[in-house]
């Protein structure tokens, strides 16, 4: 009997060891935690349980997770957010970036930059949002979000963007209150002398409470940037392709190199502006002199699709490497990558490592050396670091693994 009762206590002890091992399914452990909205930017462990951030803490018992991921000298941050790219992609003729051949399948491009969230700029409009919606983002990892066009066709170009009575304030406010995943209404490409989209674009926000996204320009003669801050745009509304010199717009550095002072002005009174790299909308000749004077973007983005993957843009690591290099902190460029753009968005459930929180976790390495640099006008900037992404997480999963250290060795002793 009493032999019976010791080996039950035993059983119980066993069970409850093995249950305890298992409070955690991965613990992130030794890495520099770098999470703004909870103001860390220190060495912590990141544990995660199932699809949730469970716990961020220093010294978490390694013996509580089934997964132990080394990430000692490496950053630990929430999952990339990138707020300004083309995911509308497909085969149809003359359809540009909205189901055509120039935008891009996210999966391809964003976990090996540690992104796990992408906003398609525009590429879909009310007419074809439910194409995008079953075309797209029900069969991508990544999570898709959408700033619906004011165009009702999307951004098919030349033509269709320039249609005026495909602008509909009502019907596109309707729909963008039918679907989660529409974060806000895109206005882009427009050439004609009138503010008649950017305005249509905001009425359709102001009935859906969501934000407006503008790509301003290519208007001859070119619209006042100050008038678009200051009588068009509301607080809250982005300006994309900051850092860009086009024709047809103003930029926000002048010929002798100086800010223009409203533009500083106008981000004091909450104007976002985003990057939207792009393949020619981000000049050093811009940026540099812009972030010497004290100013900084809000978010950053790549303005991904198949024109600039390949040219002075690449990636969104490449888009952050950039701003490491010519005046912004790494702290700067991780929460105008995370947490801002998830606050930029209303999506105050992305962009960080609070317990709770979806566990989409970027690990990065940051590289020393001797680095070149290239913007959307073929000119180069040298650096010293460079970001490379070592391991994402999206929902708790590992989905990229750089140099597999989420792996066992081949040649491990197998476990008994």
């Amino acid at each position: 009997m009493q032999t019976s009762r010791i080996l039950h206590i035993l059983v119980l002890c066993l069970c409850a060891g093995l249950l305890h091992a298992q409070d955690y399914t991965i613990l992130i452990k030794g890495g520099h935690v770098i999470d703004p909205k909870n103001n860390i930017d220190d060495v912590m462990d990141v544990a995660v349980k199932d699809d949730k951030v469970a716990l961020v803490a220093k010294n978490i018992d390694a013996k509580k997770a089934a997964l132990v991921i080394d990430a000692k000298g490496l950053y630990v941050t929430p999952g990339v957010i990138d707020i300004h790219s083309h995911n509308f992609f497909g085969t149809q003729e003359d359809h540009y970036l909205g189901d055509g051949f120039e935008a891009l399948p996210p999966d391809g491009f964003t976990f090996r930059s540690g992104v796990t969230t992408v906003v398609d700029a525009g590429g879909a409009g009310w007419k074809t949002f439910n194409t995008f919606k079953a075309q797209t983002m029900a069969h991508s990892k990544t999570r898709v979000l959408s700033f619906l066009n004011i165009v009702g066709e999307g951004m098919r170009g030349g033509a269709y963007e320039q249609n005026l009575s495909d602008m509909d304030p009502k019907l596109t406010a309707m729909v963008v209150k039918q679907h989660r995943e529409i974060v806000g209404i895109k206005v882009a490409h427009y050439t004609g002398a009138e503010w008649d989209p950017v305005d249509r674009a905001v009425e359709a926000g102001k009935i859906a409470n969501v934000p407006v996204i503008v790509d301003f320009g290519g208007h001859l003669p070119p619209l006042s940037i100050q008038d678009l801050f200051t009588k068009h745009l509301r607080p809250g509304d982005i300006f994309t392709h900051t850092f860009a010199r086009v024709a047809g717009r103003q930029p926000i550095v002048d010929a002798q190199g100086k800010m223009l002072p409203f533009v500083s002005e106008a981000q004091k009174n909450g104007i976002v502006f985003d990057v939207g790299h792009g393949g020619g909308s981000f000049l050093f000749s811009q940026a540099i002199p812009a972030l010497k004077s004290g100013f900084i973007p809000n978010t950053i983005s790549t303005d991904a699709h198949t024109g600039s993957m390949n040219a002075g843009m690449k990636d969104q690591l490449n888009v952050m490497s950039k701003f490491l290099n010519i005046g912004m902190t790494l702290s700067q460029v991780i929460g105008a990558s995370t947490w801002n753009p998830a606050q930029v968005i209303r999506r105050d459930d992305l962009g960080h490592l609070s317990v709770g929180a979806g566990a989409d976790i970027a690990v990065f390495n940051v590289l020393n050396g001797k680095f070149g640099f290239i913007d959307s006008g073929g000119f180069k900037a040298n650096g010293t670091q460079k970001m490379e992404c070592e391991l994402t997480l999206r929902d708790g999963k590992v989905v990229y693994d750089l140099n597999g250290i989420s792996k066992t060795p081949w040649d491990a002793p197998e476990k008994k």
